[in-house]
Parts: structure tokens; C-alpha cells; sequence
């Protein structure tokens, strides 16, 4: 039984590992302990959050130049928990836009201080951060505007092609001339005087 449980437990973690580089252990209202690579319940008790190491980053390279190099000088992180439609609308707008972002649970101790920290002591959510700017609570106004800030397109779209390259003019082309070679021109010649309509004399 405990080998089995320690199998679990390896999987569990290798699975964190892959999908998201961390692992949560947690209580249930009836004692049992568990542990998943996604966030707890509210209710759950004791819960730990571990960073593993080795977990891939967020591949960007699809994304449009300009997100990219938004998300490179100014990264988004999201705080949030289950707060009813104000989150939900939070995630929402992040998603309409296409804007790669790190989501943190208040609820979770870790992300609980990291936010305290960063709100000075106090916690509410939800909380945009783009890159040192912080915009507390919902207001669809205020978070449009510093994402456009930041750079960040205002909606989701693929990668623009290249400009096709301008057709250059048609060059001048030389005029055909004849296999024979142009002809010489003819010579012009002599006007002769009209020739006479009478009355003509009558010979005797």
C-alpha cells in the first residue's frame, strides 16, 4: 500500500513537472492528504505549494512581434481566486487579447505574500501587474490602458506576412529593328513644272 502510494505520489510530481512545474499537497475536511498539479479547493487545509525546476517556458514564438516583445519588456501577472464575475471578466479580457500571462492564486500561501508584498500589506484581487504597474481591482478601462502602455496589441490576431516587395518598373526596351537592317531613306526628286493645258496654237 505505501509503495503504491509512493508511486502515485512519483507520478503526480513527474506530472506537475510537465505541465506546470508545480506541485500542490493539501487536506481534505476528512484528513486525507493529496497531491495534484493543479490548485486546491477553498476549503482544503495545510496546503503547500512547490516550484520544481526544470519546467518549460511559456513558448511565445507564435504569437505576434508586438506581443512578443511586450511580454519580453513588460510580462503580465494576473492575482486572483474565485471572486465571481469580476475574475471571471479579468480573464476574459486577458484572453480577448491575446496577452500571455502568469496566474496567481491569493488563496495559495506563496502567491498570498507575494501579493501582500506587493499591495503593501493589504490583499485584494483581482490585481494586474504589467511589469512594475500595478492596477488593483476590475476596471475594464484602466487595464486597456496599460496594456496599450505596455505595447500590447488590442486584440488577439495572427502574425501579419511580410510586405510583398514593390514590382520595379519595366525597363526601357530597345527597338526592333528589321533582319535586313533599317532601310536608307529615298531621295528626294526634282519638282518638274506642270505641263501645259492650252489654248494651243493651230498650225497652219
Amino acid at each position: 500500500m505505501k509503495l503504491a502510494l509512493a508511486c502515485a505520489v512519483t507520478f503526480v510530481a513527474f506530472s506537475a513537472l510537465v505541465h506546470g512545474g508545480t506541485l500542490y499537497r493539501w487536506v481534505d475536511s476528512e484528513g486525507r492528504v493529496h497531491y495534484s498539479d493543479t490548485p486546491p479547493p477553498a476549503s482544503a487545509k495545510q496546503v503547500e505549494k512547490k516550484r520544481l525546476k526544470g519546467a518549460p517556458a511559456e513558448d511565445t514564438s507564435q504569437l505576434p512581434y508586438a506581443t512578443q516583445m511586450a511580454a519580453k519588456n513588460f510580462p503580465v501577472t494576473l492575482y486572483i481566486t474565485d471572486c465571481g464575475d469580476a475574475c471571471t471578466k479579468a480573464r476574459s479580457l486577458l484572453a480577448k487579447r491575446g496577452i500571455p500571462f502568469s496566474e496567481k492564486n491569493a488563496q495559495q500561501p506563496d502567491d498570498q505574500e507575494e501579493l501582500s508584498k506587493l499591495l503593501g500589506g493589504q490583499l485584494e484581487v483581482p490585481v494586474l501587474k504589467v511589469g512594475n504597474n500595478v492596477v488593483r481591482g476590475y476596471e475594464e478601462s484602466q487595464w486597456h490602458s496599460a496594456l496599450d502602455i505596455a505595447g500590447y496589441p488590442k486584440s488577439a490576431g495572427a502574425t501579419p506576412p511580410p510586405p510583398a516587395p514593390k514590382p520595379e518598373p519595366p525597363t526601357a526596351q530597345p527597338r526592333a529593328e528589321s533582319e535586313a537592317g533599317e532601310q536608307p531613306a529615298a531621295e528626294e526628286q526634282p519638282e518638274l513644272p506642270p505641263a501645259p493645258r492650252g489654248p494651243y496654237p493651230v498650225a497652219e
